[in-house]
């Protein structure tokens, strides 16, 4: 089973001087292309205003603005799954996961990112900023991804059952071909971002831990704090929407 994850907005710095090549990514075959954003990014860093930096990033702050004005290629690198912080990397927990519930997380998860597309748990990333949503250039990086990564991708997940943890907008970087599932997590009959983000990372982990290698083997978990409500099917996608006691 393959699972699909978000990025987080905040990252943790650091990480080793390793070349930026494409041995550090899933499709070094379609490294160039990946390069091609990344580059853009970078270029565009070096020329762009404070008003047009301070809404690529997000933030006003200086001292932000400051750090993530740098030279992209140059910069230490870390696996993307310890890069990543935030409410669902928080509850994933990976440092504290075992070798192996590790070795799962980074053979198994595929993130998506909005500056490096597709990417695995344990591909070798820099620290960067990038608001969600946001672009540079009039690049529409989301279709760059989409056009030119989707059928690498298919042919990854052809025989692999697929667990689709992303949030809504990292759909647009690849649209899944075949059957998969979905999580819904609702409280008091509603959807609550914190508790899904939460979850999210929460349901990775007890994956993770068990070596769940098919969907049949998720639904056999017993999850605290969680009660089936409904399976809703549509097309391709099947939605398992749990209510959080």
């Amino acid at each position: 089973m393959k699972i699909l994850f978000s990025p987080s907005e905040t990252k943790i710095s650091g990480g080793d001087k390793i070349d930026f090549s494409k041995n550090n990514f899933i499709f070094p075959e379609l490294f160039d292309k990946r390069v091609e954003i990344v580059k853009a990014y970078n270029d565009f860093l070096k020329t762009a205003s404070k008003s047009d930096l301070e809404k690529l990033f997000g933030t006003k702050k200086d001292d932000v603005i400051e750090k993530y004005r740098v030279d992209i290629f140059s910069l230490p690198l870390k696996k993307a799954i310890q890069r990543y912080e935030g409410v669902a990397y928080d509850y994933l927990n990976y440092n504290n996961l075992d070798k192996n519930e590790q070795n799962y997380i980074d053979e198994n998860v595929l993130i998506f990112s909005n500056i490096f597309g597709v990417i695995k748990a344990s591909d070798l990333i820099p620290d960067y900023k990038l608001k969600q949503g946001e672009s540079f250039n009039n690049l529409k990086i989301e279709k760059f991804y989409s056009d030119n990564f989707s059928k690498a991708i298919d042919d990854y997940l052809k025989d692999e059952d697929i667990l689709d943890l992303r949030a809504g907008f990292y759909e647009k970087f690849y649209t899944i071909k075949k059957p998969y599932k979905t999580l819904k997590f609702i409280k008091d009959g509603k959807v609550v971002s914190h508790f899904a983000k939460a979850y999210r990372g929460e349901i990775l982990k007890i994956i993770a831990q068990n070596s769940i290698k098919t969907f049949e083997d998720f639904m056999n978990l017993e999850l605290k704090n969680l009660k089936l409500e409904e399976i809703k099917e549509q097309k391709l996608k099947t939605e398992i929407v749990y209510s959080i006691n």
